[in-house]
């Protein structure tokens, strides 16, 4: 018997219904606040990747050679498509553009709870827009999205520049390799690095920033950071909104292409993969061949979501079965058609069953049978019966069908 790939998963009915739920109220939320949704391919060019993230990123990804011998990629993530499409469709449009998109993405690596290797990312870009403002919307709009999902979080809101001031004696080169180590929260591997360096002295500053939990404190440790008033205009428009974090200056990202503003939101109940959501502002555009556009974005993981959120219930959708004799099939069928047309889940049987076998069904998968036979199609009724608590009446198909309403609205 084959079974699925490594790392990937079916969905079954309920678990469909309710991703697609919590899928939907994130887009509502995007639209609200003027993302439109925006759509990229599944595979891109190669360089597409290796040219933001280096050559190390391909035994992370799923490349392949086409018929024609080019090398492509299934996506691993959707900002660089978003800013390829931006160069290539949208630099004519006002801005700034604000977009948002599903997709799913591919990466090749060991499969974890929460981590796999096909995954659905909800993300938003914001580009053409270098303000403060612009940095707390994206913020203020990944925390109507999370709350509205549904799943508890913890957000950490950070800015890279302390962390590059302290750093701006090390060659732009090696900041990725630091980066790392912090990112990985590894302070002996950062340590032996800047030792190597001769920048030794800056392992303490670094370590005492990502433990500042204050504004001012932070500019103590790095001293005299050009961007502090842009930093402390985004965190004021932050509390003038009641938008509850966490400061966080020691947040550097896997992603070495953030400029600025940086943040993350956490699942407590997810152990140690925890992380739901990143982003921050950052400079693509040009390297795909376009101008040197601001942005500002953020992923979320939206498989952590559901796994965070767990089973909950759905919004009760009532089910009718509508049972009939051979000579009464046709009318059985208008009689579906008109139920279906207020939008209530019908099914009719498929597979010339007995009236008795197709009522035995039906108190298997619906709330109501609708019964009719020569008699019911005579009188222009159908029999109506409750399969939760046995009774059953004859009526008019309008009234058959306003009963079944009254009990999805119970």
């Amino acid at each position: 018997m084959l079974q699925k790939p490594r790392g990937t998963r079916d969905f079954l009915p309920d678990e469909m219904e309710r991703r697609r739920l919590i899928e939907e109220r994130m887009r509502a939320v995007a639209r609200r606040w003027g993302y439109r949704e925006v759509c990229t391919p599944n595979f891109e060019y190669l360089e597409l990747f290796t040219m933001k993230s280096g050559e190390e990123i391909i035994q992370e990804m799923y490349v392949f050679e086409d018929k024609s011998g080019r090398q492509l990629t299934l996506r691993p993530e959707v900002t660089a498509s978003v800013l390829r499409m931006y160069v290539n469709e949208g630099r004519v449009l006002p801005k700034p553009i604000r977009w948002c998109y599903f997709a799913d993405c591919f990466r090749y690596e060991r499969p974890q709870k929460g981590r796999y290797r096909q995954f659905w990312q909800f993300g938003v870009e914001l580009i053409g827009a270098d303000t403060a403002l612009a940095d707390a919307e994206v913020i203020m709009l990944a925390d109507d999205l999370l709350h509205t999902s549904g799943v508890e979080f913890d957000l950490h809101v950070g800015h890279l520049a302390p962390m590059k001031h302290i750093l701006r004696d090390l060659p732009p080169d090696d900041h990725r390799m630091v980066m790392a180590h912090l990112d990985r929260h590894d302070p002996q591997a950062l340590g032996h690095a800047l030792e190597a360096k001769g920048l030794g002295d800056r392992t303490e500053l670094l370590l005492a920033l990502s433990e500042c939990r204050e504004i001012d404190e932070v500019f103590e440790i790095a001293g005299d950071v050009p961007e502090r008033p842009r930093i402390e205009e985004t965190f004021t428009i932050l509390d003038s909104q009641g938008i509850r974090y966490r400061p966080n200056f020691g947040i550097a990202r896997g992603l070495d292409y953030y400029t600025g503003m940086v943040f993350e939101a956490f699942a407590p109940n997810l152990g140690a993969e925890n992380q739901i959501l990143g982003g921050g502002t950052y400079r693509l555009a040009y390297l795909f061949g376009g101008d040197d556009a601001a942005s500002c974005g953020f992923a979320v993981g939206f498989d952590r979501i559901m796994v965070s959120i767990g089973d909950f219930p759905l919004e009760y959708e009532p089910v009718v079965g509508v049972v009939c004799t051979p000579e009464a099939r046709t009318r059985a069928l208008e009689i579906a058609r008109a139920f279906r047309k207020t939008g209530i889940r019908t099914e009719v049987d498929l597979m010339q069953r007995s009236l008795s076998a197709q009522l035995s069904h039906a108190a298997r998968t619906a709330d109501y049978a609708v019964v009719v036979g020569q008699r019911e199609c005579e009188a222009g009724t159908v029999t109506l019966k409750n399969l939760h608590t046995g009774e059953q009446r004859e009526t008019t198909l309008d009234d058959a069908v306003a009963e079944v309403m009254r009990f999805g609205r119970c």
